[in-house]
């Protein structure tokens, strides 16, 4: 049985002139050109009607999951529903909407909060050039990132109504459309309505930035969680976080917090009180209602205890579903918090040292590459292999602000049109130190790995964030059983002192 043949160069898909799928040439998502179909509409005098994701019941709920009353639905467009219809109504706000009460898709609605935060990504997703009024055709478009690629998604602007009511996502102010056409556009994505009903958090983040997502488990965090907030906050990152699941799904607690639910972090703020300093964290349910009543609460007698300049700053009465916490009943209260940024020096943002990132795009074949987890020694040395070199830090970036050096991301990436047809295999990766030995394929039955993802789940990506001392690794992704089929992408991101040459290569596919 020969080990994998070592492969000096790099197997990484991109390319340095490939520009295709990027914001600047995003992809055609179902081959739909914006440009060319506007252009054809304002010449033809028609508005557009999408043949692609046409306004009837298959685009809502092929498989009746939601048990919607589907002969009840007029697809309106918003001129029909109000007489000055507009895209953005005095600038967006994460306050602009609540979630409808047909589809559980809050762990979307709890992202597009975040993304209310970051005007530079908001613009990203939702191309500015858009409006009612000149030259409206009926068409609109919106650019997610998905595996790797920005796609262009066009979509026509008849929305599912009852009684001329929106059916789904709702707008606080009636004559702004942008959640309703960008929640469109990401169904499209995902095959119909039906097919956002339940998800992760990280799905969204991910999908609206194509950055490095960390989700940490809140029950024991390995690393100074606040701190790592405070960063993310400052680095403008999106965040949110995910209640623990109950006997009954979205169960309001006598707390108020909502069990298995999705909500957006909206910020990060330390305040005096009683001349100790207190860590919060402001939370956003995106339901618009539903609050959390306790310590730190809107209506906490703790309020009066802080500065009157503090008080004024973050404290708010309105039931409008955002609240403060203190950051230890944050941890007690949710199960995970998930972080997304563009870039990853927020990790670290020490000035003496900076973040490395290398993408490779992967692929499990049966037979070949499909070895399954270590369980299966017999194969799964046939798993693809990637080595790499972790540098020895001086000391002043190696004392910065985590002592974590590395984050290990891998995503499961699956075609299927139909976003609720896709069967995630149990993935997850291990990590092992080479000792200057030639590599066999009994390598595996003589080492344990040195980190690993932990437990294998059937999720579209894992991630973890660690520390590994100077030396060569390598980094073996898998799925749990031989034989599952899947193209994957592994993401890593290493911390580097900020004067080290960029151009020293540190991996190579096995």
């Amino acid at each position: 049985m020969p080990p994998p043949r070592v492969n000096k160069k790099p197997k990484n898909e991109s390319t340095p002139n490939d520009n295709t799928g990027t914001l600047d040439d995003p992809l055609k998502f179902l081959d739909q050109d914006y440009q060319e179909l506007k252009k054809s509409c304002i010449t033809n005098q028609k508005r557009f009607v999408d043949d692609k994701f046409p306004p009837e019941s298959s685009s809502i709920d092929p498989k009746n999951k939601l048990k919607l009353d589907l002969d009840q639905i007029e697809w309106l467009r918003p001129s029909k529903i109000v007489s000055d219809p507009q895209i953005i109504v005095q600038g967006v706000s994460r306050f602009d909407y609540s979630q409808g009460s047909y589809l559980g898709n809050c762990w979307f609605l709890a992202s597009v909060g975040a993304l209310t935060f970051q005007k530079d990504i908001m613009d990203q997703v939702m191309p500015a050039d858009q409006s009612f009024g000149k030259d409206y055709a009926g068409i609109f478009h919106f650019r997610f990132w998905r595996f790797g690629k920005w796609i262009d998604v066009v979509i026509d602007d008849k929305l599912p109504t009852i009684n001329g009511k929106l059916v789904f996502v709702l707008s606080k102010t009636s004559n702004e459309f942008w959640p309703a056409l960008l929640e469109k556009a990401y169904a499209k994505v995902c095959g119909s309505y039906a097919d956002m009903d339940a998800g992760r958090v990280s799905e969204a983040l991910l999908d609206f930035t194509g950055g490095i997502h960390v989700c940490i488990e809140l029950e024991k965090p390995a690393i100074d969680l606040w701190n790592l907030m405070d960063r993310a906050a400052k680095s403008k990152a999106l965040m949110a976080c995910g209640s623990h699941q109950g006997e009954k799904s979205e169960n309001v607690l006598p707390n108020g917090i909502v069990q298995g639910h999705a909500y957006t972090v909206t910020g990060v703020f330390k305040v005096t009180c009683q001349e100790k300093p207190v860590r919060l964290v402001r939370v956003l349910n995106p339901w618009g209602r539903d609050e959390w009543n306790g310590a730190w609460s809107d209506k906490s007698p703790l309020w009066n205890k802080v500065s009157e300049k503090e008080r004024t700053k973050c404290r708010s009465l309105a039931n409008d579903g955002e609240f403060w916490m203190s950051m230890e009943d944050f941890t007690k209260n949710f199960e995970d918090t998930d972080i997304c940024c563009l870039r990853p020096d927020f990790l670290d943002s020490s000035s003496k040292c900076i973040w490395t990132t290398t993408h490779y795009n992967g692929i499990w074949e049966s037979g070949t590459t499909a070895g399954g987890c270590i369980n299966n020694k017999d194969s799964f040395w046939t798993n693809p292999q990637f080595w790499m070199r972790i540098e020895e830090l001086d000391e002043e970036c190696a004392s910065g602000q985590c002592p974590e050096n590395i984050l290990v991301s891998l995503m499961q990436i699956h075609e299927n049109r139909y976003r609720s047809l896709v069967s995630n295999y149990s993935i997850g990766f291990n990590v092992y130190l080479m000792k200057d030995e030639k590599f066999s394929a009994k390598f595996f039955y003589r080492r344990n790995s040195v980190e690993d993802s932990g437990n294998f789940i059937n999720t579209r990506h894992v991630m973890k964030f660690f520390k590994l001392e100077p030396g060569e690794y390598l980094i073996v992704p898998s799925t749990f059983h031989p034989n599952e089929c899947a193209k994957f992408m592994l993401s890593i991101f290493t911390k580097t002192e900020s004067h080290r040459r960029k151009n020293k290569p540190a991996m190579t596919y096995v």
